[in-house]
């Protein structure tokens, strides 16, 4: 196996406010908002009529894991 880095990930994360981030991902235009949701707002005791909400990053590593 060779010790060359192949490809490095160049993302940028903004805390918004709360649990809302926007992360600036390669190749999209616009940023991408993460946050939470459901029962993991309620996990976390997020008030969804203070935060509104968005999907959560596990969401996206189970879709990229699943794709």
């Amino acid at each position: 196996m060779s010790d060359n880095v192949v490809y490095t990930s160049k993302v940028r994360i903004e805390r918004v406010k709360g649990p809302l981030r926007r992360a600036y991902l390669p190749q999209m235009e616009s940023p991408v908002f993460f946050g939470v949701h459901s029962e993991i707002a309620e996990h976390y005791g997020v008030d969804p009529q203070v935060h509104e909400p968005h999907a959560a990053t596990l969401d996206y590593v189970v879709a990229s894991t699943a794709g």
